[in-house]
């Protein structure tokens, strides 16, 4: 799809416009402190480590990474104001 840039009338033709890439930015940031939020020291068998099992490591870093891919399909298939008038 070519939009029409209203400073010297160039088109370009990128599938997605801007506000898809800012919020496609944004979920992508929320996958990353997901997975940061899982990160953590592992356990072996010389060295037990509980931390391995707690709440953040297995219910909240794994939940604001799926908001976070979800978010990601939601930005990709978003349509603004601006391309639903350009549509028509």
């Amino acid at each position: 799809m070519a939009i029409k840039n209203n400073d010297n009338n160039e088109v370009s033709n990128f599938a997605l416009a801007k506000t898809n890439y800012i919020l496609i930015a944004i979920a992508f940031a929320f996958v990353i402190l997901g997975f940061i939020l899982m990160a953590g020291d592992s356990s072996t068998p010389e060295n037990y480590n509980p931390d391995v099992f707690s709440w953040r490591r297995i219910v909240l870093g794994p939940t604001i990474s799926f908001i976070g891919f979800v978010a990601i399909v939601f930005a990709i298939m978003y349509k603004g104001e601006k391309r639903e008038e350009e549509n028509r």
